[in-house]
């Protein structure tokens, strides 16, 4: 089969690769239908992340069409098609039980295209089936179903549900990428009173009104204002960038709420100096889907409008042309981008 190989820092190819076949009887083979390119794998090709070793086939959200599962998956059979999420949950340890999977003990967390070959290929081994995937509704679409492997779960769990925004709140979003703009959309979900979105690139401000921010700028005026003012009730940082969390550190009000999400390559200054009176909680995690269900319901009632998130589509074989476009996003206007099997 075809999939995309990391070589190491910079090096990137589609090559040919043995197909994946079965290791643990919980494990199910997913015939990839749809997968896309994540920030995350933009870090690790960077060299951000050196435990990703040259050799693996990258790539952890996928839906797809399932072809064969082990003797102890259960809620699957070959011909269901399924989100294949992000995060790998073993189901039993104490941390699946909490509902925290992205910090599962058995095995899983996020292991796809880290710790074992991962969604950018044909097909992909999914390690314990039953808690790692969900079936997706023919109502569903499928470069929507594929915004519930990762982006949206993130969305939710770890920028609004960790920021704790709640009704009347003046929410700010620093980062304007594909999980900042579905920050937006299911922030609103909650009746803030307003959600401003701060980004470098006037296309990421566009797509922000259009998603249903309040007010969407360069950083400037606006934050200067909440600093001086009564400041944002929840600042989520959705940039990776250090000097987004620096703007979210200015933009909080005395009590407010932190929220990360970026993934950080790179060390990030905390001013406890300015922090240290204000009462602020930081937060932040990693995904664990545990979301998905109560989101896939939100979708398929068409509750959450994020089909324009997927902006540019390409076929499974222009891999590297498609990491090409997302990492250029500012200048391409790529937000998501959707690879299909043709």
């Amino acid at each position: 089969m075809r999939a995309l190989v990391y070589h190491g820092p910079g090096h990137i190819s589609w090559d040919t690769v043995p197909e994946p076949a079965m290791e643990e009887e919980t494990d199910a083979i997913v015939r990839v239908d749809a997968t896309t390119v994540c920030g995350t794998d933009l870090h690790i090709l960077r060299g951000d992340l050196p435990e990703v070793k040259p050799g693996t086939v990258l790539g952890h959200e996928a839906v797809g069409e399932v072809v064969e599962v082990g003797r102890d998956v259960h809620g699957l059979r070959p011909g269901h098609e399924v989100i294949v999420s992000s995060v790998s949950a073993c189901g039993r340890c104490q941390a699946c039980r909490d509902t925290m999977r992205g910090q599962c003990h058995g095995g899983g967390g996020w292991i796809l295209g880290n710790q074992i070959h991962g969604t950018q290929a044909e097909l992909v081994r999914v390690p314990f089936a039953d808690h790692s995937t969900h079936r997706r509704p023919p109502a569903v679409p499928l470069d929507d179903a594929l915004l519930l492997a990762e982006v949206l779960p993130t969305a939710y769990e770890v920028g609004v549900r960790n920021g704790h925004v709640g009704p009347g709140d003046t929410v700010v979003v620093v980062g304007a990428g594909p999980v900042g703009l579905a920050t937006v959309a299911v922030a609103r979900l909650y009746s803030p009173r307003r959600i401003i979105v701060v980004d470098l690139s006037d296309a990421r401000l566009e797509a922000a009104a259009r998603a249903g921010a309040d007010a969407a700028e360069v950083p400037g005026k606006m934050i200067a204002e909440l600093s001086e003012g009564p400041g944002a009730d929840v600042a989520i940082e959705a940039s990776g960038e250090p000097d987004g969390f620096v703007l979210c550190t200015r933009a909080v009000r005395a009590g407010g709420h932190i929220s990360n999400i970026g993934t950080h390559g790179r060390p990030v200054t905390l001013h406890l100096e300015s922090l240290w009176r204000k009462n602020v909680t930081i937060s932040t995690g990693q995904v664990d889907t545990s979301s998905t269900p109560w989101l896939l319901e939100l979708l398929r009632f068409g509750r959450l409008p994020v089909s324009q998130l997927i902006t540019h589509s390409f076929g499974l074989d222009r891999m590297e042309h498609a990491y090409e476009v997302f990492s250029q996003g500012p200048t391409t206007g790529a937000l998501k981008v959707a690879l299909h099997r043709e």
